[in-house]
């Protein structure tokens, strides 16, 4: 284990291959999913959480956890407040935010990526220079 590296909280849910969910998903500490979510998938409390979706994985709306790996497909906006991990068969059609990001080759995303430092940075009000007649 590397020096300073959270231990990963444990996988207990899963949606099996061929399951598919219509509604939000909330769980708390670790979920992975083979099977397809219509509708978001959320990290439910304050504490650490990891969701992982194999290459098998369909979402079709928002995705909001810590720790997020992705092999399959997201259509909707990513938010990993931990560590975005985007394997080779990744693929994400909305807009990603993350905390740090580790992407692999092949991994495809259409869409925007912002740091969440730089989503949270308030842009400088505009000041205009009063003209004097």
């Amino acid at each position: 284990m590397w020096p300073g590296k959270k231990k990963q909280p444990p996988i207990r849910s899963l949606v099996g291959e061929g399951t598919s969910v219509h509604g939000e998903l909330r769980f708390s500490e670790g979920l992975r999913i083979d099977g397809e979510v219509q509708g978001d998938v959320v990290a439910a409390g304050s504490g650490p959480s990891l969701l992982v979706l194999s290459e098998n994985a369909r979402i079709h709306g928002k995705v909001i956890a810590g720790h997020v790996i992705i092999n399959g497909e997201v259509r909707g906006p990513v938010h990993s407040t931990e560590l975005l991990e985007l394997q080779p068969k990744a693929r994400i059609i909305g807009d990603v935010l993350y905390e740090a990001l580790e992407m692999h080759q092949g991994a495809k995303i259409d869409g925007e990526l912002k740091h969440t430092a730089a989503a949270s940075e308030e842009k400088p009000a505009l000041k205009l220079a009063a003209s004097q007649n």
